[in-house]
């Protein structure tokens, strides 16, 4: 089992955001610890977060008290919704949590059911609750979890150093020999559907590709060039390399050929699904590019974003290694375009700094300021199930 947790101030969002599933028929409320549980059964997004924050004092020093916590069993393992709710409540006191307000819910948008935990780390007397070696804690709670449950155990699943390429380095040199230890794993390793996506993939390891047309003796032919980058994402001053010195594989008629199969494996095993799921889940309350990344991260998704000269984003690419999928931004909807993220973060960042992007989300504010003052609601959304 699996544990992802992060941190932020958007009460609301987290709510709202398990609220969606719920809307969707592919959310339900397990179990809350704490909050007041309405007669008729239908939590209210509004009441729930004003009920968590009733528990916390008016004045706190922590930036991030929200906690939202997904806990992810194996495909394979068979929880009921009792066990989960045991799973949940064992994981939140073994953590230190244990004592807070929180509420549970249930995913089964994806391939395997899976909970979230939406809570705060703030405890009544207005000091954090201890979090130090949080994930080692967290790894260690969740393999005495596992062997209690006698679940699938987690450890010894492909972790982020399997994923890892060696990055390109120019200054080395024997840049054929460098650049076709990443092509060839890439290739091998993972799917992609446009010229684009695979480019945003080797530019995290410090090569470009370029697509060269023209005619020789009257045909037309279109081929590859690879060539190093620098740190910055430029051309190294470097001849770039044809894609023949690499092999058929590097070419472009095996490229189209790549592409189009793993078109059909990214929609056969549901790749694309999951990998929204956990950008999703990136998105709530990452104020800035650098913290989206951040959390992106944390699900060892990576995130490439094109500007032009005017600083407008024009591309926007996830790559996740756990799925070894690589997906442009407009593929997992709309609000993960391009236009979605310019419109939200239309001034590019200065230099140095990381980079963020997504859309505006249609997804209300909710944000607790060290005050504790009132919640700032934009809607309040009206549903029948789970949170209203």
């Amino acid at each position: 089992m699996v544990a992802n947790i992060t941190t932020g101030s958007n009460l609301y969002g987290a709510l709202f955001y398990n609220q969606e599933k719920v809307d969707k028929g592919v959310g339900t409320v397990l179990a809350t610890h704490i909050l007041r549980e309405p007669a008729d059964g239908n939590f209210s997004v509004a009441e729930t977060a004003e009920d968590i924050l009733r528990w916390m004092p008016d004045h706190f020093r922590t930036e991030k008290p929200v906690i939202h916590i997904s806990l992810n069993p194996d495909p394979k393992d068979n929880l009921s919704d009792e066990q989960l709710s045991e799973v949940a409540g064992h994981y939140m006191d073994r953590m230190g949590w244990g004592s807070q307000p929180y509420i549970v819910f249930k995913h089964s948008d994806i391939e395997r059911e899976h909970i979230h935990i939406v809570s705060v780390q703030v405890g009544q007397n207005g000091k954090k609750i201890y979090d130090g070696k949080r994930n080692e804690r967290s790894v260690a709670i969740t393999e005495e979890l596992e062997k209690e449950y006698n679940l699938h155990p987690a450890k010894g699943q492909k972790r982020s150093e399997k994923w890892q390429f060696k990055p390109v380095d120019s200054a080395k040199g024997d840049l054929k020999r460098q650049i076709a230890a990443v092509i060839k794993s890439a290739l091998s390793m993972y799917r992609f559907q446009t010229l684009g996506e695979f480019r945003a993939l080797l530019s995290l390891y410090n090569i470009g590709i370029e697509e060269v047309r023209g005619e020789r003796d009257g045909n037309t032919y279109r081929g590859l060039l690879y060539t190093a980058l620098n740190a910055d994402g430029k051309k190294a001053e470097v001849t770039p390399l044809k894609s023949s010195l690499f092999g058929k594989t590097a070419g472009f008629g095996a490229l189209e050929q790549h592409m189009e199969i793993s078109g059909e494996k990214i929609t056969k095993d549901s790749s694309r699904e999951h990998t929204r799921h956990r950008v999703a889940e990136a998105f709530l309350d990452a104020p800035t590019e650098n913290a989206l990344r951040e959390r992106l991260r944390a699900y060892h998704i990576d995130l490439y974003i094109r500007r032009n000269d005017a600083g407008r984003i024009t591309g926007v690419t996830f790559i996740d290694h756990e799925n070894r999928c690589v997906l442009n931004g407009s593929r997992l909807g709309k609000e993960y375009s391009a236009n979605a993220l310019n419109e939200r973060y239309p001034e590019a960042p200065k230099a140095g700094a990381d980079l963020h992007g997504v859309s505006n989300i249609t997804q209300p504010q909710h944000e607790i300021s060290t005050k504790k003052e009132t919640v700032r609601k934009k809607k309040k959304p009206n549903n029948k199930r789970g949170l209203n």
